[in-house]
């Protein structure tokens, strides 16, 4: 297919830019989501450099994934004539966050937080007391019926 030079250029400029390009299956769309290029064009151009396999293709869910390669990163450089200190976003090293503990706060030794204890999800919080006058039981009292309702005996 014959694609202009303006469209591809600027179809292969946002993929080594970001070093990866999402093209819905939709060939009679107007318009790429994110370049200003017919759909067509787009899709037609990654196949071209999928045939060279300087693009990885995954297809997914009526949408086409397509991924640089080391050969496809080289070869857009010659063509968009980048120096090799430009690389897409996906090569770019990303800073790690220094967290200590994984990401916990320290506690000291032998501290609990304040005001829990380990019964405490068994209290109602109404303050009900039992018969002994304790705090945290309600009144209610299961009680068993002998089988004969539903399964069982008839």
């Amino acid at each position: 297919m014959l694609i202009p030079k303006n469209n591809r250029k600027l179809i292969y400029e946002n993929l080594f830019r970001e070093g990866v390009l999402v093209a819905k299956k939709d060939f009679n769309a107007p318009k790429h989501q994110d370049i200003d290029v017919p759909n067509l064009h787009v899709i037609k151009a990654c196949q071209s450099l999928q045939s060279k396999a300087y693009v990885h293709t995954q297809f997914s869910w009526q949408y086409y994934y397509y991924s640089l390669t080391n050969e496809g990163i080289e070869y857009l450089r010659e063509y968009l004539h980048l120096p090799s200190e430009i690389v897409p976003a996906t090569h770019k090293k990303q800073p790690r966050p220094t967290a200590t503990g994984g990401g916990r706060m320290p506690r000291e030794e032998g501290s609990r937080p304040q005001g829990r204890d380990r019964g405490e999800y068994r209290r109602n919080f109404e303050g009900a007391t039992n018969e002994g006058g304790k705090e945290g039981a309600t009144d209610f009292k299961p009680t068993f019926k002998p089988a004969g309702i539903g399964r069982g005996k008839g």
